[in-house]
């Protein structure tokens, strides 16, 4: 059974004390981020710093966000942070097809870490599936902040094509569901719920984060209710005794697919 990540904490990779308080937050995964949390003159700092933090394993999977995979620092953060003992993933920015992964990947060494591509322009997401299928690619995101800007829509609902491209994608390529993009406004979690509601009916698993606060509310809105457990233990118990597809007492059609939904149901309620 994969890890199921439904947590991922963005922090400033220039900020190590920030750092350390974010290993220990409960987050399943944390984010150190040496693109747009970083300013410009602290950005040879972020990486000093981050390579000293991946000298260690630690307790929690540490993933990195590098800079942009065009510019001037991406490959001498790459080939700098790639065989440290302490990293678990590579986010990259802006991937725009499989070609920018395939370069990354030789930044990285013989034996690449895992690679998160992140889908911020109309291009990715014409590419979206050929970028998850890449061999190197173990998770895919939406940066809509980006992507807003880039298609010229104002809200969630100019994208809501683009949100369902990127959860096919990720499940055309066997990849798991993608984490919902942040929730800006820290001080809103009546919002941050009702958006994490949205995108889980949309196929989402889980959110990026960008403060200790929101992670308990992600949390909750990702948690299997007690009727969709017991649901899921009716189809799994009457799978058990017939392998072939078949209908419940309530009259719901059961197939592999809809076992294997239901597993992955247990799975998070069982976090």
């Amino acid at each position: 059974m994969s890890t199921l990540y439904v947590t991922w904490l963005y922090v400033p990779g220039d900020r190590p004390d920030v750092v350390a308080k974010a290993l220990g937050s409960g987050a399943d995964v944390v984010l150190v981020d040496l693109e747009d949390a970083v300013a410009p003159d602290r950005k040879a700092y972020a990486l000093d710093a981050t390579a000293e933090l991946l000298a260690d394993r630690h307790d929690v999977p540490v993933h990195v966000r590098v800079n942009a995979l065009d510019g001037p620092l991406a490959e001498q953060e790459m080939r700098r942070l790639a065989g440290l003992p302490g990293l678990d993933a590579l986010r990259l920015p802006k991937v725009t097809c499989p070609a920018d992964l395939t370069r990354v990947a030789s930044w990285a060494g013989a034996a690449p870490p895992p690679l998160y591509a992140l889908l911020e322009s109309a291009l990715g997401i014409e590419h979206a599936y050929d970028i998850a299928a890449h061999p190197s690619v173990h998770g895919i995101a939406l940066g809509e902040a980006d992507l807003r800007a880039d298609l010229g829509v104002s809200d969630g609902t100019g994208l809501s094509w683009v949100r369902g491209r990127a959860v096919v994608a990720a499940r055309a390529a066997q990849l798991p569901p993608p984490p919902q993009s942040v929730y800006p406004d820290i001080r809103d979690t009546a919002g941050l719920a009702l958006s994490c509601a949205e995108g889980r009916a949309l196929g989402f698993l889980g959110r990026t984060a960008i403060h200790p606060r929101q992670l308990p509310v992600i949390e909750e809105a990702f948690r299997p209710t007690e009727a969709e457990v017991a649901a899921a233990r009716d189809i799994i118990d009457a799978a058990a005794l017939d392998a072939g597809a078949l209908a419940l007492a309530d009259g719901r059609f059961v197939d592999a697919a809809v076992v294997a939904g239901a597993h992955r149901v247990l799975d998070l309620a069982s976090r």
